[in-house]
């Protein structure tokens, strides 16, 4: 197969601006991405064939706004679970979004590397239909409320660099579902939602499987780039997230997906004890 035919099909996946037409075409993208790759060397480097498009494909609705306009999201009532699922249901959008992103945008990295985010866009695309679906069954649609304006910017901001692509978006982005999961399942359940609570476990689990890619990834750049891991994680900490990682943190599933006992405890210190070079000292 040739390397153009995949990576049509990833661009035409991430341009689509319905979005279960981006389900479909992701699927089809990525059948023909692991028949390319299962052909290729694990390690070798694949040449960039295709930028991205500069804007991700997305339909009119939902209407983006800053995220104090947000719908709230009650859980008592119906509408409220509605609210919440469909605030989901957008993350798990823009997810699928981000994964062909970065398949397309970064060359020149591991074949290995873009079958970790191929089978990431398999698997957001897979979440944000189950979600929809799961909408569907209290009588509404994606695009019925607003949502978030932020999430793409991310993507945006770290467009120039896949090593700050992946500290920025599976291991602060996707992370902070490691907390949020099992938090939204137990608030589900205590409104007798235990359907909805159930399938965000399923969800989360497979986000704790991207949380470690983006770990995995993070560390190889580190290494391809001959710069230390922990004085990059540090450094990029104190540059991008100065305020920190809102607590407290779930430190078992974050060492499952690929935090080391130093980056954890860096993200649980405050900002100013960061900068402590002792810190830096310690091996990972």
């Amino acid at each position: 197969m040739r390397a153009v035919e995949p990576v049509e099909l990833a661009r035409e996946a991430l341009a689509s601006r319905d979005p279960m037409q981006k389900v479909v075409l992701t699927r089809q993208a990525v059948t023909a991405w692991q028949e390319w790759l299962a052909q290729l060397d694990p390690a070798e480097p694949l040449p960039g064939v295709l930028a991205p498009p500069p804007a991700p494909g997305a339909p009119d609705k939902p209407e983006l706004v800053s995220p104090h306009r947000v719908a709230k999201r009650k859980l008592g009532a119906e509408q409220g679970r509605a609210i919440h699922l469909h605030a989901l249901t957008h993350i798990e959008f823009v997810a699928t979004n981000l994964a062909w992103d970065a398949v397309l945008r970064f060359a020149d990295l591991p074949a290995a590397y873009y079958a970790d985010w191929v089978q990431v866009a398999l698997e957001e695309a897979r979440h944000f239909e189950l979600l929809a679906e799961r909408l569907g069954s209290l009588g509404h649609q994606y695009g019925d409320f607003t949502a978030h304006a932020g999430l793409w910017q991310m993507a945006e901001k770290t467009a120039e660099d896949p090593l700050l692509r992946m500290m920025l978006v599976p291991r602060y982005l996707e992370a902070r579902a490691l907390e949020a999961v099992p938090i939204m399942q137990q608030k589900f359940r205590a409104v007798g939602d235990a359907e909805t609570a159930e399938l965000l476990g399923l969800i989360g689990e497979e986000e704790v499987g991207h949380v470690a890619a983006g770990s995995r990834w993070f560390g190889a750049i580190c290494t391809q780039r001959g710069v230390d891991r922990q004085r990059c994680f540090a450094d990029l900490l104190q540059q991008h997230l100065p305020r920190g990682v809102k607590g407290p943190l779930n430190r078992g599933v974050r060492q499952q997906a690929g935090f080391t006992d130093w980056e954890l405890d860096l993200l649980e210190q405050g900002p100013d004890a960061r900068g402590r070079a002792p810190s830096w000292s310690h091996s990972v």
